[in-house]
């Protein structure tokens, strides 16, 4: 960089006003560095408290993220960030600092790394687990190309639990290629972590005798660079691979053939910058592990840290005070109807345990955690595990209620098979976000389980139009039908209906006509239910009389139902919050033909392509699923015109 664009404190710039593009960090001082890091901090706290988004990831890898861009050559060198919530800053400091204020919105920046809006942005994510894997793949295919680039991986102890880590840091040190893995020690995924990783991490940075003999040993290393040749480098270097056995569990990773070095405080830039210099000279796997404080900068988020992993925005910058004006109250959440429902039942019965895959808050078992703790499971981000492991439970009489969002399930979707249902094994899931979700976009909508749980023999799939339908599915779920049970429904607060404090049994594949017409049948399943009786409302007013179906049931099917209704129609069209591919419009098709009822049937869901983000109205009119949409289509397809 030419002397006259050097950026400098002393000229009177601020670094963040003349940063747009990693280049420009490459001669800032660490003073400068650590003034950056500042600017950014607060850059986030202001975006996200005006407009939302993940926060507390982000805070807690500010300095790192200087640091790596000070260091390393993006987007020659190649960074990936494990599930990428974590990653404002990044975008920030690569070109995408003034489109920031778009962040999450229809249209705008992604929340996550996105190969197709940067060249920055290495590989795409948004599920966890993923990035040692990517960054074994892309370092691969450097050395077969012959090129330099560097890679690194960056992933969080809770990721670190996920089995597909492991999978990649074992084959990563069978290859032996060039990979930087930065492993992020903050104690938390979105609540706290779990299992044994979480002890052996802590012992790490707790084992005061290998820290002391670190520091040397490096501070030795240093002098011998300097001082000595390769033989008494390596004697060294030995030296400290025979301390790292001794005294950290820090030679687990190196059982697997990554070099261990750390740990190091990730909010130190002087230490990073130095950490990741060295990290450029060593030629094969080696992994870094910084601790660091989630939310680190802003009080509220430090002090809790998972209620700060994410915000809607609207709150003070300073004392984190919500700044929105008191609405009036809404109906509860469906994720908080189910847990609250769990906890009303296991309190009676000592069989049924809750089971999740590090989301305890997100799916509201934390309810479960705190009532009943000991029939309580959180088995880190390890969804597959979780499946097996309620498998597991219900061999031996338990009655085991895994909950996982619909994204994640599909994470486990071999156990699910193999080892629930081929077994049919009494397991209940609650799979909660199945449909839309809004900001966090296509890595975590749920447009797919009914797709994919509809092949699946044995299981028998709900689907609740409401909230009180939730609770008497669970309990119908525990205690009348035998075998795998699914129960798919949506992110977000419910209708509002009122709440019997009793359950009611459901007959199982029995659904209910809640309106009678003729002409045209609407099919609706879940919540959708209402909206199919408001495009009824308006169907009649254009003189034509339709009647509304609550399926409840995707598998098995109500073919009774649809038969009955198909004698007093004409046409039907089924509405559902999923892939408009192998849903319950495919079944109610598949279930006309084999009757060889030749009767038209309209299929309206979710369209065969991953859905953008943004706010629940954006997505619903991108995809059609507004009464005004629906009820055009219906017309047409009632009155023949192209659909």
């Amino acid at each position: 960089m030419p002397e006259s664009q050097q950026i400098s404190l002393s000229q009177g710039r601020l670094p963040l006003q003349a940063i747009h593009s990693p280049e420009d960090l490459k001669n800032l001082s660490i003073p400068e560095l650590q003034s950056l890091a500042a600017e950014c901090r607060k850059e986030v706290i202001n975006l996200v408290a005006e407009n939302g988004g993940h926060f507390a990831s982000t805070l807690g890898v500010v300095e790192l993220t200087v640091a790596l861009h000070h260091v390393y050559d993006s987007p020659r060198d190649k960074i990936v960030w494990d599930v990428g919530h974590q990653a404002y800053v990044h975008k920030i400091l690569t070109g995408r600092k003034e489109r920031m204020h778009t962040n999450r919105q229809y249209g705008g920046l992604a929340g996550f790394p996105k190969m197709t809006e940067s060249p920055h942005d290495a590989f795409g994510t948004g599920h966890a687990s993923t990035s040692i894997s990517a960054a074994a793949g892309i370092a691969a295919a450097r050395d077969l190309a012959g090129s330099g680039e560097k890679v690194i991986a960056v992933i969080g102890d809770g990721s670190m639990t996920g089995g597909m880590a492991f999978e990649a840091m074992n084959h990563l040190g069978d290859l032996k290629s060039d990979v930087l893995v930065i492993l992020n020690d903050n104690q938390m995924a979105i609540s706290p972590s779990t299992g044994g990783l979480k002890t052996h991490l802590i012992n790490i940075t707790l084992n005061k005798t290998y820290n002391r003999t670190r520091k040397f040993i490096w501070k030795s290393i240093s002098l011998l660079n300097n001082e000595f040749g390769d033989a008494a480098k390596n004697a060294v270097r030995k030296l400290e691979d025979g301390f790292k056995a001794a005294f950290t569990p820090g030679a687990f990773f190196e059982a697997l053939g990554l070099r261990y070095f750390g740990p190091i405080d990730g909010h130190n830039m002087e230490q990073l910058v130095k950490a990741l210099r060295e990290m450029q000279t060593l030629p094969h796997p080696k992994l870094l592990h910084i601790v660091t404080t989630k939310g680190k900068g802003f009080k509220p988020a430090e002090d809790n840290q998972s209620k700060w992993h994410a915000h809607s925005g609207g709150f003070d910058t300073v004392t984190g005070k919500s700044l929105k004006s008191i609405t009036e109250t809404q109906p509860p959440k469906y994720q908080e109807v189910f847990g609250e429902a769990l906890v009303e039942l296991a309190l009676k019965d000592s069989r049924i345990t809750a089971i999740t895959a590090a989301m305890p808050s997100g799916t509201s078992l934390d309810l479960f955690q705190k009532a009943i703790p000991g029939r309580f499971y959180d088995v880190g981000i390890a969804e597959g595990h979780a499946v097996t492991f309620a498998a597991g439970q219900a061999t031996k009489g338990f009655l085991p209620v895994c909950a996982i969002y619909s994204t994640f399930l599909q994470r486990g979707y071999d156990q699910l098979i193999h080892d629930v249902a081929q077994q049919n094994l009494h397991v209940v899931f609650a799979i909660d976000r199945a449909g839309l979700v809004g900001e966090d976009g296509p890595t975590h909508h749920g447009a797919f389980d009914l797709s994919y749980l509809h092949a699946i023999p044995n299981l028998t799939i709900m689907i609740p139009a409401n909230e009180q339908e939730l609770r008497d599915m669970l309990y119908t779920a525990l205690y009348e039908i035998k075998g795998p049970v699914a129960i798919r429904y949506p992110r977000g607060n419910g209708n509002g209906i009122a709440l019997r404090k009793t359950f009611t049994h459901l007959q199982s594949g029995h659904g209910e006509i809640v309106r009678q017409g003729s002409g045209i049948a609407l099919l609706a399943a879940g919540p959708h239910l209402t909206l199919a009786l408001d495009v009824a409302d308006s169907l009649e007013k254009e003189g034509i009389t339709a009647s509304v179906a609550n399926m409840r049931f995707l598998k098995p099917l109500d073919t009774a139902l649809i038969e009955k209704l198909a004698t007093c129609s004409t046409h039907i069209a089924v509405i559902e919050e999923n892939s408009i591919i192998g849903g319950m419009g495919s079944a109610v098709i598949d279930h006309l033909n084999s009757k060889r009822l030749p009767l038209p049937v309209l299929k309206i869901g979710l369209p065969d392509r991953f859905i953008t983000h943004g706010s629940m109205k954006d997505l619903f009119r991108e995809t059609g699923m507004t009464t005004e949409t629906i009820l055009q289509r219906v017309m047409e397809f009632y009155r023949g015109s192209t659909i």
